[in-house]
């Protein structure tokens, strides 16, 4: 189970910081919790509208992917700081993503009472229209006279309060599962899986369905090629040393842009040699080209989740390529610096011969039972396998997607556009 902790703090010292710290540390083997801070975040202002930048977009998609949210928040003056009260607004603006979000609420303060009227303030603005987070009632974890909680370690001293919190933390696994219940997933947009629209970068008045597309393409746009230096964020290298570097990669690699046209492979191998039969024609294709139509609806979901932040990856094993061979099929979302959706990076590989390189040299070996299992890995649950469909592939069409539920978006935003 995924969780993310928002710390409710901009303070550079924030005991709200260690308890969520104390908590990522404490309960691994009960969920993952990853934490992410508010400090850097601008103070709302819907004149100069954020929405789009990249911090506000990456707090959006870590809730969206996140089965379950816990903030921390201090109490100043009887309620919740100013930074957790802005970043809030930014996320009920245009965005929603805490609804139907189940949250869970703790909090740390220097006096007896911890942060009970600021807790008491944030369930009433998490249930506003434009945030309707569903907030696990009750079971309030109230960390008074703070600084003396903590030992040197970073661990709570008390065992009742241990105890306590070790309750609430599991009870609000499990309202997860009986939130997840409630939720009716609602329908992503349509993708034009025949890249009918066009983008910055689209190529114009070049046949998509073309088998010589990248010929014409390349003469329409005179591109650099053989020993021209290309500047990359983090290295100069020519165009042949690139494609050298994607051929010598291990993997299948396909690129499709954010409107759903075919762009790339690394031509390593002939069509009938890779897991993903792609041919050199296909290239500048509608990624609907690349399918049969029994598979839209699966391209369609792997590429809405993607698309919509639901999920950063998906992934999907694929056994039909034998026994002697584990091939798993993952699909990654691409962002620009800006961070806004820029395609797929389907990546496909055989991971046996990693497998059995790594059992050789540990002297590890495979499990029996009805899913075999690395001996000595984690006890923690893995994560839910996704199905997805090749990126280019027409010959066979794999099982239908499960991919997350986005969350109900309500037209009303909890930031009043009129103040």
């Amino acid at each position: 189970m995924k969780l993310l902790g928002i710390v409710g703090s901009n303070a550079d010292v924030s005991y709200n910081r260690f308890l969520l710290q104390y908590i990522q540390k404490e309960y691994a083997s009960l969920f993952d919790l990853e934490i992410i801070e508010i400090k850097d975040i601008p103070m709302f202002n819907q004149s100069d509208d954020l929405t789009d930048s990249v911090m506000i977009q990456n707090l959006n998609r870590k809730i969206l992917q996140a089965d379950g949210v816990i903030i921390a928040t201090p109490e100043h003056n009887h309620t919740v700081p100013a930074g957790l009260k802005s970043v809030l607004e930014w996320l009920s603006f245009k965005i929603h993503p805490l609804q139907d979000k189940p949250v869970m609420i703790v909090g740390c303060s220097f006096y007896d009472q911890g942060t009970s009227r600021a807790q008491l303030h944030l369930r009433q603005i998490l249930d506003a229209p434009g945030v309707g987070a569903i907030t696990m009632p009750g079971n309030e974890f109230l960390l008074g006279k703070v600084k003396e909680a903590f030992d040197d370690l970073g661990n709570l001293k008390d065992e009742k309060t241990r105890a306590f919190l070790s309750e609430t933390l599991q009870k609000f696994v499990r309202f997860i599962g009986v939130a997840s219940q409630l939720k009716v997933p609602e329908k992503l947009p349509e993708e034009d899986l025949h890249a009918t629209g066009k983008i910055a970068t689209t190529i114009a008045d070049v046949d998509m369905h073309a088998d010589d597309w990248v010929e014409q393409a390349s003469a329409k746009v005179t591109p650099v090629k053989g020993d021209t230096y290309v500047e990359l964020d983090r290295g100069i290298l020519t165009v042949d040393q690139i494609n050298g570097l994607l051929k010598s990669i291990p993997l299948e690699i396909t690129f499709v842009d954010s409107n759903n046209q075919f762009l790339y492979y690394n031509h390593t191998a002939d069509s009938e040699k890779m897991f993903a039969h792609r041919k050199p024609g296909q290239v500048g294709n509608p990624i609907g080209d690349c399918h049969p139509a029994r598979a839209y609806a699966h391209v369609q979901a792997v590429i809405a989740a993607l698309r919509s932040g639901q999920t950063d990856r998906v992934q999907m094993p694929v056994p039909t390529h034998g026994p002697d061979k584990y091939v798993v099929h993952n699909y990654a979302a691409m962002h620009d610096e800006d961070g806004h959706y820029a395609g797929v990076n389907e990546y496909i590989l055989d991971i046996k011969p990693i497998v059995d390189f790594y059992l050789k040299k540990t002297g590890q070996q495979l499990t029996g039972g009805k899913v075999d299992a690395v001996s000595g890995a984690s006890q923690k649950a893995a994560a839910p396998q996704v199905d997805a469909v090749s990126g280019a592939s027409k010959k066979e069409a794999a099982p239908a997607p499960v991919a997350p539920a986005m969350p109900k978006v309500d037209g009303v935003s909890g930031a009043s556009k009129k103040d």
